[in-house]
């Protein structure tokens, strides 16, 4: 084992922490006796009882929250009186994961309690792993939703994150003959001891009704919507806690009810099913993280869903608005934008801006051109996709029955904007106008809808990408016409992730050896990792580094081990690919050359290769067919080469399920190797690039999305890049990309293909895995990874051949972690501030 000695305080903040040991231990206690209603009885409870371990992390959690909720109050009257402007960021996803670590780390509370817990009989490490992770995303959206929270806390800016308070997040996922199978995730089944409920927040949310025009003493019209239902949605507070900062802002959910809670005549009459109705109608809205939306009762939900957090989360501004500086009038519009900025993360909370327009004109009674100028300075969108696919468009039928208020708006929106400003860019342009107007009208068969990505640039004052290239591709290819009509609107900001979470909490070992060779606090100041760059030739660092690493990876072994019975070794590379399961991210490409690995693996078991295990981690989305028909793929070709003794372990595959945060942060600290072979130009920023090259492992990646700029900062020799460039994509897609010419020219990809047609790998169900090679060849394989795969083939040769120069590869690794000061969330948080939001931070000190 490692050990290192710690030579600096991990907080110099004026803001310590005045809870010690023997308080906390009292907390505690009171908690189980109290709160939680355990009778704890020295040397008779049954210390190893998951039962027992889960009342322990029940009660530390209150515990510590009661620290936390004393600092969020203190924090929020803090802001109050500062009157400074704060930021809402608006997302329908965020993947906090667990928090007690988390926030034990940022309190500077963890040795505290982790003592405090021993001399109970309970591991703080074994404790932490009953929390459940708030499963609340999918994937990287959700993720950076999560990292920004904590930078924006971090550095003292007022800020309040709202969504949803999804009963079941996403989902659970297990494999059941190789198949991904679904349950609902319980995420918060018996509550959650981080959240507060904020009942005199809650939010009445008028939906469906109708319209009229009402005529007014003076000749004009009043649009009057009378709502035909009411959805009443309650706010639920979880609490974001700063490091090393005197700052605690809050993440507030909406939880969806009826207005009522139950028909009582209905009751009364013996129907108790339907005069539970309205309230099961309601419920629905937040019971799961983004409904199945082929059919068109799931379209409606995710369309009521979006607009319920939307317009739950606008009413909330406003009301927090007034509690502190007044009624909002028209007269005050100019001081309301001034106090108040709205980000929209991604196209889902575009609602928000036609609900804002509803509340100003029908309830405060603005004018329109006060209305309209006010919500221009008031919200700004992040572009998270370049995908045709992702970019949202709703039904102007879902619209009229559903929001019909907000369509006359829309409508109104969309006139100003193609008679105003369109019309004096591009004078009777009737092309420029269908381009650009909010409204297709030639959509897939002729239905006319609402392209909500247009109306976030529209309305919006800034509109960011998420990395240099993406940004640049916003421009060029996906809004050119925009950017030729407000050339100072379109920007871009990189992502980047929290080091608290994401390197200090879930790798201790290598945070520990940072802290021994930093004398400075590098989770706040990341680019003081770059003094490590000094090391990467030293034989003694590179030997504590590797051995960390080894550590981490045989901590892993056991995991995988207990998650699906396969045996692995730590000593071979870890090779990991972790992310959402999508075509563009190319799991597909992994596994053809997987594939191809094992086949020549058998044409020479005396192969010259070091072992290699490969390691998935992913969900599909339910109806997304094809993903759900490569992780079958992956799972059948593993299970045949784990049991393949012929090629004596040099290969291993381990698809583990139900990929979330709290599985990343033991994967990631013991990955060798960060799989990033998104098609080039179809992946924003990814997120988990930078993780995992924090942690030391080293990228095999096209040069897409921030993949760039990490080859910029680690250096061309630190990093394997593979494939085809932005630019040789679009060549090829102009010139006219055929797959099956790679088929018939390789004869390696032709082997691979056809074997995926037999029943080697599916025994009895010969073509169980032809959709894999149909999407590929019949199917036009549109993300292009027979292109690439040669390239990716050689990349990894050249890979596994570095990994057996144990000093290069230390060297390479130590780089890796030492140069990723570029990608903290507190970087882009600043980025925001100084481009977007123009905040001023909020501190105690």
């Amino acid at each position: 084992m490692v050990t290192i000695t710690k030579n600096i305080n991990s907080n110099t903040s004026s803001n310590k922490n005045t809870l010690d040991s023997a308080m906390l231990k009292v907390r505690i206690e009171h908690h189980l006796s109290h709160t939680l209603g355990d009778i704890i009885i020295n040397n008779v409870i049954d210390k190893q009882c998951t039962e027992t371990k889960k009342a322990y992390w029940h009660a530390t959690s209150l515990a510590l929250n009661e620290v936390i909720t004393e600092k969020l109050n203190q924090s929020q009257l803090r802001q109050s009186q500062s009157a400074c402007k704060s930021v809402n960021y608006l997302s329908l996803e965020y993947l906090m994961g667990r928090l007690l670590s988390n926030n034990l780390h940022n309190l500077d509370l963890y040795t505290i309690t982790e003592k405090v817990l021993k001399s109970l009989g309970f591991e703080l490490a074994d404790l932490c792993e009953q929390g459940a992770d708030l499963a609340l995303g999918n994937g990287g959206l959700g993720r950076l939703a999560a990292c920004f929270l904590d930078s924006l806390a971090t550095l003292d800016y007022n800020a309040m994150g709202y969504g949803i308070h999804y009963q079941h997040g996403l989902f659970k996922q297990h494999f059941a003959d190789g198949h991904q199978v679904e349950t609902p995730d319980m995420w918060r089944e018996f509550g959650s001891p981080w959240e507060i409920c904020r009942p005199e927040s809650t939010q009445l949310i008028p939906l469906y009704g109708h319209i009229e025009e009402v005529p007014q003493a003076d000749g004009s019209t009043e649009t009057k919507w009378t709502a035909g239902k009411t959805l009443k949605g309650v706010p639920y507070d979880i609490p974001i806690v700063g490091y090393n900062s005197s700052t605690v802002n809050a993440l507030r959910l909406w939880q969806c009810r009826a207005d009522s809670a139950f028909d009582w005549d209905k009751f009364n009459n013996g129907d108790y099913l339907m005069a539970l109705e309205q309230q099961v109608h309601a419920e629905i809205v937040s019971k799961v993280l983004y409904p199945n939306d082929e059919h068109a009762a799931g379209q409606e939900l995710r369309f009521i869903q979006q607009y319920f957090f939307c317009a739950c989360s606008v009413r909330d501004i406003i009301k927090r608005y007034q509690a502190q500086y007044g009624a909002l009038t028209p007269a005050q519009s100019e001081h309301f934008s001034s106090k108040v900025a709205i980000q929209l993360n991604d196209t889902h909370p575009t609602i928000a801006i036609l609900e804002l327009m509803r509340l100003l004109l029908d309830e405060f009674q603005f004018q329109w051109q006060d209305a309209w100028q006010l919500a221009r300075k008031v919200f700004a969108y992040t572009n998270h996709t370049l995908l045709p696919e992702a970019l949202e468009k709703w039904p102007v039928k879902l619209f009229e029955r559903v929001l019909p208020r907000h369509l006359t708006i829309l409508y109104r929106i969309n006139e100003a904007f193609l008679n105003e400003e369109v019309n004096a860019m591009w004078p009777n342009n009737d092309n420029m106008r269908r381009a650009l107007s909010i409204i297709d009208e030639g959509g897939e068969g002729n239905e006319r809808k609402v392209r909500m990505a247009h109306l976030c640039v529209i309305a919006s004052h800034k509109v960011n990408g998420v990395a240099q290239v993406h940004s640049d591709l916003v421009k060029s290819d996906l809004f050119p016409e925009f950017n030729q009509l407000w050339p100072k609107k379109l920007t871009n900001v990189t992502n980047g992730i929290t080091p608290r979470r994401w390197l200090k909490a879930c790798n201790p070992l290598l945070s520990a050896l940072l802290d021994s060779e930093i004398n400075a606090d590098w989770a706040k100041e990341l680019t003081q990792l770059s003094l490590l760059s000094n090391k990467a030739d030293n034989a003694d660092f590179q030997q504590q580094f590797m051995q960390i690493k080894h550590q981490n990876k045989v901590a892993l072994t056991k995991e995988i081990k207990a998650l699906t019975g396969i045996t692995v070794s730590p000593d071979a590379i870890f090779d990991v690919q972790i992310k959402r399961l999508h075509e563009y991210k190319r799991q597909h490409l992994n596994l053809l050359h997987i594939i191809a690995l094992y086949r020549r693996l058998l044409a020479d078991p005396a192969m010259e290769m070091y072992p290699q295990v490969f390691i998935f981690g992913a969900k599909a989305a339910p109806g997304y067919k094809l993903a759900k028909d490569i992780i079958f793929a992956i799972n059948k070709v593993a299970d045949k080469i784990n049991n393949d003794t012929r090629i004596h372990d040099k290969l291993k595959v381990v698809f583990l399920p139900n990929y979330r945060v709290s599985l990343a942060e033991k994967i990631i600290p013991a990955a060798d190797v960060s799989e990033q072979i998104s098609t080039a130009g179809k992946e924003a920023s990814g997120t988990g690039n930078m993780k995992l090259a924090l942690n030391g492992a080293v990228t095999i990646g096209t040069l897409d999305g921030a993949n760039i700029e990490i080859a910029e900062e680690v250096g061309n020799d630190n990093i394997f890049i593979c494939g085809l460039t932005v630019d040789e994509v679009k060549a090829l897609d102009q010139n006219g990309y055929n797959p099956t010419d790679y088929y018939h020219n390789n004869e390696e990809i032709k082997a691979c293909l056809d074997w995926l047609d037999s029943d080697y790998f599916t025994p009895g169900h010969a073509g169980a895995l032809s959709p894999i090679k149909e999407s590929l060849l019949a199917g036009g394989d549109p993300y292009k990874v027979l292109a690439d795969f040669q390239s990716y083939s050689d990349a990894q040769n050249k890979l596994n051949v570095a990994y057996q120069d144990k000093k290069r590869w230390a060297r390479m690794a130590i780089l890796n972690t030492a140069l990723m000061g570029k990608f903290n969330s507190d970087r882009s948080i600043e980025d925001y501030i100084a481009n977007i939001w123009q905040l001023t931070p909020v501190s105690a000190n």
